[in-house]
This record gives structure tokens, sequence and C-alpha cells, in this order.
């Protein structure tokens, strides 16, 4: 099964530009949108001719903001958010068999220190929601534009970044504690500490084309699912947004 997450910075442009016009060659059976910045009744028409059995979209309440959607080819039952105040519309969770997949949106700190609270009580919020599920027996999978850079080795620059939101200690310490229980950085584990893998470039400075990038958009996996895992990969020759969409091929 092929899972596909994508932040498009913009549904309606990306259909604007034919971009999703990758989709016949990778064919997901699951994908992700973040970032679609557009209300359920504005959704383009085009979207529901992808070939998807299911679509499920959680939009923000402040119109051309934030926003998700799943697309999916086989059944689940999809719920919003459940453990967080959602206005913002960044949540969508999908239960099949023993698993929960989430399509998340997470906060970007770059605002100030309102935004960046915000962005660390929806994370620590988060983390305890999902290790109660998997402390119930349930096997979790979250994808989606996380926002934070780990490691040095995941954006190019992080000595000039040291003071970034996206890559300050506490939201990177963050990543960390969801390692350490037991949630799997999928790309990490297939592919090691292969350098210069990105998957969000600012518009300036031409920085995609430098590949002057920060890797932000995730799959991760409970240890469940470890061995199911068969790959891990960043789609970084896919334009149309300042994202490339990321996925995973796993055995479920």
């Amino acid at each position: 099964m092929r899972l596909i997450s994508w932040n498009v910075n913009g549904l309606r442009a990306v259909v604007n530009k034919d971009g999703f016009s990758w989709l016949g060659e990778y064919r997901p059976d699951f994908l992700a949108l973040q970032e679609i910045k557009a209300s359920e009744d504005k959704i383009p028409a085009e979207i529901y001719n992808l070939g998807f059995e299911n679509i499920s979209v959680n939009s923000a309440k402040r119109a051309g903001y934030s926003g998700v959607m799943s697309l999916s080819k086989f059944n689940y039952e999809s719920s919003k958010c459940k453990f967080f105040d959602d206005s913002e519309g960044r949540v969508l969770e999908h239960r099949f068999d023993n698993i929960v997949l989430f399509n998340i949106y997470f906060p970007n700190g770059q605002q100030g220190d309102d935004r960046l609270e915000h962005k660390m009580a929806f994370y620590d919020s988060f983390l305890n929601y999902i290790k109660e599920l998997n402390a119930s027996g349930l096997e979790v999978i979250f994808c989606g534009d996380v926002n934070t850079a780990h490691r040095e080795i995941d954006l190019k620059n992080p000595k000039a970044n040291a003071k970034t939101s996206g890559f300050l200690p506490c939201e990177r310490e963050w990543i960390d504690r969801v390692v350490e229980s037991g949630f799997i950085d999928s790309f990490r584990f297939i592919n090691g500490d292969v350098k210069d893998a990105y998957s969000w470039w600012s518009y300036r400075f031409n920085a995609r084309a430098k590949n002057v990038g920060w890797r932000i958009d995730y799959f991760f996996v409970s240890q469940g699912l470890k061995d199911r895992l068969k790959d891990a990969f960043i789609l970084s020759d896919i334009e149309g947004s300042d994202h490339a969409p990321v996925g995973i091929d796993i055995d479920l």
C-alpha cells in the first residue's frame, strides 16, 4: 500500500497548475493534503475525479487558511481532531483494522511567542494522544507537515537557523520524545543518514534550484509497523507547491 502526503500550499492553485498529473505514475492508495486553504464548498471539482473512493475534509473556520484533506482508495472511519481545539482545520484521523492514520498540518511557530506556545501545546497534546492509542493496542501512522526539522542533517543551514522556529531546541526535543516513545521516522529508517534530502524550500533566493531546503514533512509509524515498511521517499521533482510530496510503501 502506498501512502503519500503533500502540503499543497493552496489546493486551487495546484489544480490550476495541473499539479496532480503525477498521480497516474505513483498511484497512491492514500493521499494526505495539507494547507488546502479552501472550505469544503470551494474544493475544485477536479479533485473528485482523481480516482479516489473516499474523500474527507477538515477546513479552517478562517477563509483561505490551513485545512487538510484525505483521499483514499480504501474504507476507513474518519473524524476530526479529538485532542485539541481544531478551529484551524489541522487534523483528520482515520481508523481501519487496528490502525489509526493521521493527516496533520502542524502549527507554525514563526509568527511570534504566542504561536510558538500554541505549537508546543498542540505537539504535547498530540503525542499524549497517540501514546494512549498505541498503549491500547492500536498501531499509529501520522503524516504531514510537522513544521520542524529534527536534526542538523535535515536542513541546509542548521547553524544560521538555530534560533528560528522550525529548528528551535524545544521543537527538536519534541521529535526526540516522539522517537523515544517508539514512533519511527520512516524516511531515516529506510534511507539512513542520506544528506541533502529536503521536502520544503523557500520561494525566495532560488532556494529550490540550489536545494537549500528543510525536511519538515514526515511519515512516522509505531514500532509494531516497523517491519512492514518497504520504502520511504521524497518526490522532490514534483512541483506546484513549495513542499514536495513524501511517502511510504507499507504492507498493511
